[in-house]
């Protein structure tokens, strides 16, 4: 039923423009979601700082000590299940560009630690062409307003069309994305927000994260919606 629900309610997001709930269809102000549907949205536990996978204390966990990631930090906002998938998705494969706005405002009124710029996850130039928006941008710019720093979504590229994530085992896909990313900025004593929609193993993220390194960036941190804890 909160499935068929949510489906009706997304098509009319725009109708709306925003007065009901885009979940339970309950008056939500200005707002896409009601204050109760928020709240529900599902929770990380406690979460390694370095990859916001469950470790007890929030302490960085055994991976992370082990292989350090080449970012030093990540913030997630939700767990990557339902309804918070489908929000996602409906951004990502539905083009429903107001879930844009309600994602950056949520991101923003976090505490969130002092960054100097803001790098948008970049797609690939044929995958953009075909979806015809970059969902992390879009995500990005209401972002970059809210906390008052510049965002550069020209100066990182996505070199290597890359099969989707999604279609790889685990193991194999950071060998997909090895040299994925190409970063033209002097990133020299920078401290660089990396957003992104979705972290599922982190091995994009890495790779962004190393390219930003070698241009000069003295720290990289993960800012993203949702992230995929398995079970």
């Amino acid at each position: 039923m909160l499935v068929t629900l949510f489906n009706t309610c997304v098509r009319n997001v725009h109708a709306w423009a925003g007065q009901d709930c885009l979940l339970c269809g309950e008056e939500s102000g200005r707002e896409l979601l009601c204050a109760a549907c928020i709240a529900e949205l599902p929770a990380l536990p406690e979460s390694c700082p370095r990859c916001a996978l469950p470790s007890p204390a929030a302490a960085v966990c055994g991976s992370c000590l082990n292989h350090p990631p080449h970012f030093d930090a990540t913030l997630a906002l939700w767990r990557y299940e339902f309804p918070c998938d489908r929000l996602v998705q409906a951004l990502k494969y539905r083009a429903r560009l107001a879930l844009a706005g309600f994602f950056a405002r949520n991101l923003a009124s976090r505490p969130l630690p002092e960054v100097d710029l803001i790098v948008p996850m970049p797609l690939h130039p044929k995958r953009l062409a075909e979806r015809g928006f970059n969902q992390a941008l879009e995500i990005a710019r209401g972002f970059a307003r809210h906390l008052g720093r510049p965002i550069e979504p020209r100066g990182v590229l996505r070199v290597k069309d890359t099969p989707p994530q999604t279609e790889l085992p685990y193991e194999e896909r950071a060998k997909n994305v090895r040299g994925a990313f190409l970063c033209k900025l002097d990133l020299s004593g920078v401290s660089v927000a990396v957003l992104d929609d979705v972290m599922t193993t982190g091995a994009t993220l890495n790779e962004l994260a190393r390219a930003l390194k070698r241009a000069g960036a003295t720290r990289v941190e993960n800012f993203v919606i949702a992230r995929t804890v398995l079970r």
